[in-house]
């Protein structure tokens, strides 16, 4: 976990995983960087709320793999679901509702896992519930939102989520970087 800037309850908090994907934001402003997937996510940002006056909002950064053909750009996210949580199954089991999904607004469903999606197969089956695929933006809402802070999800597709996924992203990290960026300074 590393954080830069000061939090204050006027700005909002910029939360990625990777120094690679901040590299070009503003360092003036305040980011947390969680390192990746759910637990890293999770854990990061409860700790920051917890020590920190609350920020105006959580705007969680990232990249995102692409689960349909053509999807490109930066999307703010809409929904977003854990792939890697058999919701369903815990509800028939418990009684209890554990990890649903969250509504955050008009947009495209996300899908959250701890799991790089670079295969096919996989890709195909959570095509089938989501658009887009990343490794912490569930975990970072959720969090957010038991701390009663609003929160955003703005993901920007670096590759297909299926077979050469990984060197796809490695090849446009610092591309999708640079426009997440662009994406602060307009709408920040």
């Amino acid at each position: 976990m590393d954080l830069r800037g000061t939090i204050s309850p006027d700005r909002p908090l910029l939360v990625l995983a990777l120094a690679d994907e901040a590299a070009h934001l503003d360092a003036r402003l305040p980011v947390l960087l969680t390192g990746m997937g759910k637990i890293n996510a999770a854990s990061a940002v409860a700790a920051t709320l917890a020590r920190t006056p609350p920020p105006a909002a959580v705007i969680n950064l990232g990249t995102a793999g692409a689960l349909h053909p053509g999807w490109a750009g930066t999307h703010e996210v809409g929904s977003v679901l854990q792939h890697d949580l058999d919701t369903d199954f815990l509800r028939r089991l418990t009684g209890q509702s554990v990890g649903a999904p969250l509504a955050l607004g008009d947009g495209p469903v996300l899908a959250t896992g701890d799991q790089f999606i670079a295969d096919d197969d996989a890709r195909a089956a959570l095509a089938t519930r989501a658009h887009l695929v990343d490794m912490e933006g569930y975990a970072v809402a959720s969090t957010a939102q038991r701390f009663g802070v609003p929160v955003r999800l703005i993901k920007q597709v670096s590759d297909e989520a299926g077979d050469g996924a990984a060197r796809t992203w490695q090849e446009s990290v610092d591309q999708c970087a640079r426009l997440l960026a662009d994406w602060v300074r307009d709408h920040l």
